[in-house]
């Protein structure tokens, strides 16, 4: 099952997409929610009630007049308000190479245990424009990713039993002002403002159940469900990045059973698997350099258009565009 959210009458609508149309929940069946964050915190009550809906869109007994066509609604981020955002480094050929990039070896500490990071969870948002001041435009990066959300509560929840706290996946773009989080990182702190502007997450949520086919073995050593998903991203319509979502060494399992450590997971945390090996141009470039010391490194610019495509999640579609403001904390720093 594919959940959406969209703007309708300048609120967040949740809707079940099936054949190329929007359904809204709270019209197929009056006891389902209408915002995501309500079906989330009910999940065991209204996700079979939503299955329960689709069968009987695909079934022809609720009459596809009902539907909204999707390229009429203006989508949002699956979850428009998500209580909480974390990004993990769950791709050891993305560490590993990273490393290598700049000279350092693999660090061992990446078997031992899955780390993330906090990311603003305000600065959620969906397909469409990605706002930027003019220091993000010092080394603009994308971060190929995939994301799930939680859908109960939970706490100390031990790997074997997390994949049940997963109401679905969806694809994540990590923009990073590669300028800044560099330069706040020498202080052992961080990633923040190079990292809080904008992460994109979408176009929908997709369900377990519907990935079931997709389904593989994680790697050896570890456990919970993976999936052999083909991964890409395109910039103005150039492929510049492949991987799969089986690669993560880290399962979201894993991540799941860190992250809940004496802490309380709530329904609509998200959480980001990290970059996909090849999925990024910090990464790309300095794989570029080692090859050719006179390569010139690439990075986004105004009016890009950023594909993310994940196959059996969609793609998600985002356009740089510079904000309107001659506010520099760079050029402060300089004058400073």
């Amino acid at each position: 099952m594919k959940l959406v959210s969209y703007l309708r009458d300048g609120h967040d609508q949740l809707a079940i997409l099936t054949e190329g149309k929007l359904y809204n929940t709270d019209q197929l069946h009056p006891e389902l929610p209408s915002s995501m964050m309500m079906f989330l915190n009910y999940w065991d009550d209204y996700y079979p009630m939503a299955l329960s809906c689709l069968a009987s869109i695909s079934g022809g007994r609720i009459n596809s007049t009902h539907g909204l066509p999707l390229s009429a609604g203006e989508l949002l981020a699956p979850v428009p308000y998500p209580t909480s955002c974390r990004d993990a480094y769950a791709f050891r050929q993305h560490v590993e190479s990273a490393r290598r990039n700049r000279g350092a070896g693999m660090i061992p500490e990446f078997d031992q245990y899955p780390v993330f990071y906090f990311t603003n969870h305000h600065g959620i948002q969906g397909p469409g424009d990605v706002l930027c001041m003019p220091d993000h435009f010092e080394q603009l990066d994308f971060e190929l990713e995939a994301a799930i959300v939680i859908n109960r509560h939970g706490r100390n929840i031990p790997a074997a039993m997390a994949d049940q706290y997963i109401a679905g996946l969806m694809i994540m773009n990590d923009f990073s002002a590669r300028r800044l989080q560099m330069e706040e990182m020498l202080l052992n702190l961080g990633p923040a403002k190079g990292k809080d502007f904008a992460t994109a997450i979408g176009p929908w949520l997709v369900t377990p159940d519907e990935l079931e086919p997709f389904e593989t073995d994680c790697k050896p050593g570890h456990e919970g469900k993976s999936w052999n998903l083909p991964m890409y991203c395109r910039i103005n319509g150039e492929t510049v990045s492949s991987g799969n979502l089986g690669d993560m060494d880290w399962t979201f399992a894993e991540i799941i059973e860190r992250a809940s450590y004496g802490v309380n997971l709530v329904p609509g945390d998200v959480i980001g698997s990290g970059t996909v090996g090849t999925g990024c141009y910090l990464e790309l470039n300095g794989t570029a350099k080692l090859k050719d010391p006179t390569a010139s490194p690439v990075w986004l610019n105004e009016n890009d258009v950023v594909e993310l495509e994940i196959e059996g999640l969609g793609k998600l579609t985002n356009r740089i565009i510079r904000e309107d403001s001659e506010f520099s904390i760079l050029q402060r720093k300089k004058s400073s």
